[in-house]
């Protein structure tokens, strides 16, 4: 039963719209209707402006921490941390709030790696800070972050179950990312 609880709370607070509910309430837009027409942060910084980006993305983040805090509480195990995250990581992608068309999921990815593996964090956020910075492209930054997490999950002997972990959410994040890989081919890709 407590397995089930934790799958289920933890998807439900990734599916929290969090960049929809914000640009609705304070700043009046529908992200939907704007941009790249996602609710991430990305979109969000560059309809709204850079303070409601910011926002979003520690509001996304936090809820990959609490998905993996949820699984620490309720049984103090890495699996339980790990199915945690995830569920909250899939809610934010597909969350049932907006007919399960959400979000890419790098931010909630991002909390839940950094409460696993806070040194594979610190060279992953440099890495996708510094592509950012030299291509302009957010989608190229979070895709070779994404390959490169379970990468370094393994260089740095994380335990197992964190390498499982990160190696399918890169896998759901490339996927998430077809579209920007399809316009990235075609050079029609939005630069930050």
């Amino acid at each position: 039963m407590n397995w089930a609880l934790l799958l289920i709370a933890a998807y439900l607070i990734g599916s929290i719209p969090t960049g929809l509910i914000l640009g609705k309430a304070i700043w009046k837009k529908d992200l939907r209707q704007y941009g790249s027409h996602n609710i991430g942060a990305t979109n969000a910084w560059r309809i709204l402006g850079k303070k409601a980006g910011l926002l979003i993305f520690i509001l996304d983040f936090l809820k990959g921490q609490v998905g993996v805090l949820l699984g620490a509480w309720l049984f103090a195990l890495p699996g339980a941390m790990v199915l945690g995250g995830f569920a909250a990581i899939i809610g934010h992608m597909f969350p049932i709030f907006l007919g399960f068309k959400g979000g890419k999921g790098v931010a909630t990815a991002l909390g839940v790696i950094t409460a696993l593996m806070p040194k594979v964090t610190a060279i992953v956020f440099i890495v996708w800070l510094v592509l950012t910075l030299i291509t302009r492209y957010v989608s190229v930054a979070s895709i070779v972050a994404a390959v490169l997490t379970p990468i370094l999950a393994a260089v740095f002997k994380e335990p197992t179950i964190y390498f499982l972990f990160a190696l399918l959410a890169a896998v759901v994040i490339v996927f998430r990312h077809r579209e920007n890989i399809q316009r990235l081919k075609a050079g029609r890709e939005n630069k930050f």
